[in-house]
């Protein structure tokens, strides 16, 4: 047999398809390699989002006046000055996108303006809090990225 550019140039192609083909089965069977989605319920989420587009247009007034402090025992969450913090009912979940086990949802219970979350359930990092509360009647989200 012989070697010609017609048979070099075949013979590169095969390579190179081989050398591809042996990373996308190595990409899609690495263990490692988290391919979870965001939630479980995706669908189902999707479907409840103009809920959610909702509650954060009624909320846009109060967005602003939330602070979020560190504080050595924990992240101090403080709602806004005007809100009778007695009538505010609902939640605030924390979502770690790089470990999905590390997610908690905790109740808003206030005895003032502040709710604080133990440093215990908090790693160093990047958080997205998601502060859902019922008030006056009307649903309210506020969204926030930060890092603790």
């Amino acid at each position: 047999m012989k070697f010609n550019w017609g048979t070099g140039i075949v013979l590169a192609f095969v390579a190179f398809i081989a050398f591809i083909m042996y990373f996308v089965i190595l990409a899609s069977t690495y263990n490692r390699a988290n391919h979870d989605l965001v939630t479980e319920e995706y669908y189902k989420e999707e479907l409840a989002y103009q809920n959610e587009i909702d509650a954060l247009t009624n909320a846009k007034d109060y967005a602003n006046q939330f602070s979020f402090v560190n504080q050595e025992d924990g992240l101090a969450i403080t709602f806004p000055p005007k809100m009778n913090y007695k009538k505010i009912k609902g939640k605030v979940s924390l979502y770690r996108p790089s470990n999905k086990h590390l997610d908690f949802d905790f109740p808003i219970s206030l005895s003032n303006k502040h709710l604080l979350i133990p440093d215990k359930r908090l790693l160093d990092g990047r958080w997205d809090i998601k502060i859902y509360w019922n008030y006056q009647g009307k649903e309210l989200l506020v969204k926030k990225s930060i890092t603790y």
